[in-house]
């Protein structure tokens, strides 16, 4: 099968390997995208120590960067911008390690970015599907992304009703103006809610393309929960409080970001 031709993109994947699933999760996946893009793939690993397993698996084409980090809690906005920081592509495509997605909905997103009909790109829509256990160990054991179409049925839906996490593709300078991640956002949680909204004061053009994520299961550890009682609180009145604002007030704010 032919590769599609990638090579103004760069996927951003920010990651903290804390299981072994999560591992084979980040393999599978790079793997996926290398098997159906001729494109470029940045990793920025952040961790309490650089045990060079990733380093190791990981093809020789795919830009690794780790950064030693001691807090417990993966500040994923934050690793997100250095990410943005560090390419020069045109397009970026912010990309969570455990998930696949139907070739066909990526070229789509892709059409429109390059056509410039739009500036942000959810590569699906409704549908955020969690594999369980045993469909993600065929799909790893087969490769075959129609299996898991197959099967959808078995999967949990998650995020509902309107999930827009796992992935997104955008026009860089258009994201970096934007205010790229918003980095109140510390762990997991809300920040893919907070982004859409916000690119909606502003007035970009955002859009769903038609069809599944699917996300490769695995375990829930802290950094894949909200680590404290009060962060949903805390991550929806900072949602609220953007939403409040005017978009003139919204582009002062985000002036001062960073």
């Amino acid at each position: 099968m032919e590769k599609t031709n990638l090579q103004d993109f760069t996927f951003l994947i920010p990651l903290r390997i804390d299981s072994v699933n999560r591992l084979e999760n980040t393999l599978v996946t790079i793997e996926y995208i290398l098997s159906n893009f001729e494109t470029h793939i940045s990793i920025l690993e952040a961790s309490d120590r650089n045990t060079g397993l990733l380093n190791r698996l990981l093809p020789k084409d795919v830009n690794h960067i780790f950064i030693e980090d001691l807090d417990t809690i993966f500040h994923r906005t934050k690793y997100i911008n250095q990410l943005v920081e560090s390419v020069d592509t045109e397009f970026i495509i912010v990309w969570d390690t455990d998930i696949i997605i139907p070739t066909e909905q990526l070229n789509q997103s892709v059409d429109l970015l390059r056509k410039n009909e739009v500036d942000f790109v959810t590569p699906f829509k409704d549908k955020f599907l969690d594999t369980s256990d045993i469909l993600r160990d065929l799909y790893i054991q087969s490769r075959d992304i129609d299996l898991m179409e197959m099967h959808q049925g078995k999967m949990k839906a998650l995020y509902n009703p309107n999930p827009v996490g796992g992935a997104f593709l955008a026009h860089r300078k258009v994201y970096i103006k934007a205010g790229m991640e918003n980095e109140k956002f510390y762990g997991w949680g809300r920040e893919d809610g907070e982004r859409v909204n916000r690119w909606k004061v502003l007035g970009y053009r955002h859009q769903h393309i038609e069809g599944v994520l699917f996300h490769l299961t695995h375990e829930r550890g802290m950094n894949s929960t909200f680590h404290s009682p009060n962060q949903d609180e805390l991550k929806m009145s900072e949602i609220y409080r953007c939403l409040s604002k005017s978009k003139e007030e919204l582009e002062d704010e985000i002036s001062k970001w960073r």
